[in-house]
């Protein structure tokens, strides 16, 4: 098992990032602690309320770079947002790093399972311990899939999600993230993350996006792409996926990561099927969910915390 292509990054370069692995997730959302509070967003177009939690990671439980203070990740700051008015108003929850906050916004998009599942959180977590604040909205407004529906039903709840209004929640969603970080002058330009559905809108927000605001994206085995928008995305791609998937083939793949151009990325993990980046099922998807995390956290440092 693990890769078929070559390493992104030379050892020497990468920078340095907290490590938590896959086997040993914290699972912090279902022991959190809240106090309720409200606030009032300073921009106009939006009002989000807030419920705080600070998270206390054991530094047992976490591995750390040797260059990094253990108190560097040691809390994330969560905050379960509401963004908009009235029918435009969605749910979202907020993960913001709090001793080594590089001051770049970076928007999560889930898979069919919804801004709420455990797999998505946790990597949000982790993501936001290496110095980000993550966004991830609630793309299914309240109706993600559930396992415990009949698969003969997908299609029929894939077509109730309606797509103008997925790609306009995901529009208030960046615009939240533009008035907060890009308007403020902390960062000048976005990133975006998507797993399986979400890494397939990934293409699409960029291709809209045009360069506009996000500086560069991560689609983790994409579906439903169109790939005749990547010819529109102005920014580089870091593909990544399984050769055993059937939902995100890599010729699709490679097809987009040529229509970009800019340096974009395929990368694929031998022997792996969907899904395995964010919720693997073995020992073995453990190590390359590992491996794909560093690659993404590594992707994300070049295109965004150094050029922010």
């Amino acid at each position: 098992m693990g890769l078929a292509s070559t390493p992104l990054f030379p050892a020497s370069a990468s920078p340095s990032f907290v490590r938590t692995p896959f086997h040993r997730r914290l699972h912090f959302f279902s022991t959190f602690i809240s106090t309720p509070q409200s606030r009032k967003c300073n921009i106009n177009f939006t009002k989000w309320h807030t419920r705080n939690t600070m998270f206390r990671v054991s530094c047992s439980a976490v591995e750390v770079e040797d260059d990094i203070n253990d108190e560097a990740c040691e809390l994330v700051s969560g905050a379960e947002l509401s963004i908009g008015e009235g029918p435009d108003c969605i749910r979202a929850y907020l993960f913001k790093a709090v001793k080594n906050n590089n001051g770049t916004g970076v928007l999560l998009l889930s898979d069919i399972f919804g801004f709420e599942d455990s797999s998505t959180r946790d990597f949000a977590y982790r993501v936001a311990c290496n110095g980000y604040n993550i966004l991830v909205p609630d793309l299914f407004r309240g109706d993600p899939w559930s396992k415990d529906r009949p698969k003969a039903m997908f299609e029929q709840w894939m077509a109730s999600q309606d797509a103008q209004r997925i790609a306009k929640d995901i529009a208030t969603s960046t615009k939240w993230l533009v008035d907060e970080f890009m308007a403020a002058g902390i960062s000048k330009k976005l990133g975006i993350i998507g797993f399986c559905f979400g890494g397939g809108r990934v293409i699409e927000v960029l291709a809209r996006d045009q360069g506009s605001c996000f500086g560069t994206g991560i689609s983790f085995y994409g579906t439903r792409i169109d790939q005749s928008l990547a010819s529109n995305v102005k920014v580089p791609v870091l593909l990544i996926s399984g050769d055993n998937d059937p939902l995100c083939p890599v010729s699709i793949l490679k097809d987009i990561e040529k229509r970009i151009g800019r340096g974009s990325r395929v990368v694929i993990f031998e022997g792996r099927g969907h899904g395995f980046a964010h919720r693997p099922l073995s020992p073995e998807e453990d190590v390359d969910a590992e491996q794909a995390f560093t690659k993404m956290r590594n992707w994300l440092h070049d295109g965004l915390a150094v050029n922010n």
